[in-house]
Formats: C-alpha cells, sequence, structure tokens
C-alpha cells in the first residue's frame, strides 16, 4: 500500500484515540466486577452484554471499548488495574494505533507488558 495513503491515515486514527484518553489511568474507575451492558454507540450490533468475572468476557469489553468508546465511556467503563492486569495480552488484541497511543501516554502500562520479540 502507497505510503502518502497510509501515513495520513495513522495520524488521522492516532489523533482520534489520543483524543479520548484519559488524564491519567487513575481516572478508569469502571466496575471490577458483574456484568456490563454497553450502549449501543459502542457495539451496534451482535453481543452487548459482559461478564468482568470471565477473563474472555472482560478481554472482549476492553477491547471493544478501547476501540469505540468515547472519553466518558473509557472512564465508566473501564477501570485502570484491570486494564493494567491484562496489557500484556490485550496490547496483542487492538490495533498498533490505540497500542502505540495509550503506550505512549501512559509508559507503565508497558512495564506490564512483556518485551515485543516481533520487532525487527
Amino acid at each position: 500500500m502507497d505510503a502518502t495513503i497510509t501515513a495520513p491515515r495513522a495520524a488521522v486514527l492516532r489523533d482520534r484515540y489520543r483524543s479520548r484518553l484519559p488524564e491519567r489511568l487513575q481516572k478508569l474507575a469502571g466496575p471490577v466486577e458483574g456484568d456490563v451492558d454497553l450502549p449501543l454507540h459502542i457495539v451496534w450490533s451482535g453481543r452487548t452484554s459482559y461478564s468482568l468475572d470471565r477473563p474472555k468476557s472482560r478481554m472482549t469489553l476492553y477491547r471493544t471499548v478501547l476501540a469505540e468508546g468515547q472519553s466518558a465511556d473509557l472512564v465508566a467503563l473501564l477501570h485502570h488495574r484491570l486494564l493494567a492486569e491484562q496489557w500484556p495480552v490485550l496490547r496483542r488484541l487492538i490495533s498498533p494505533y490505540i497500542r502505540e497511543v495509550w503506550e505512549d501516554a501512559f509508559p507503565e502500562l508497558l512495564r506490564t507488558a512483556p518485551a515485543d520479540t516481533t520487532a525487527a
């Protein structure tokens, strides 16, 4: 793919995700247990209810909210401790743009993530 096409798209995506970031991770004060029902502006088809008590369901919820949620959604639906605990796996399941923006803004997430041995 032509770099002149992908560079502007990448910048737009990074800016979009950056604009949604909380001031600090501790602002993420969402629930840590129970069920969470996502609003339609985050998930408009398919599964809308997730259990924080089931790791796979929780991972899917976090992945969806990181990709589609607005600033208020991130704060209300994600919890900083759960995000940090899941980051080593979650960072491989999300878009590279989301991962870069979050790791640049919150280097403490990198301390929870293993070294990326796939980078050349």
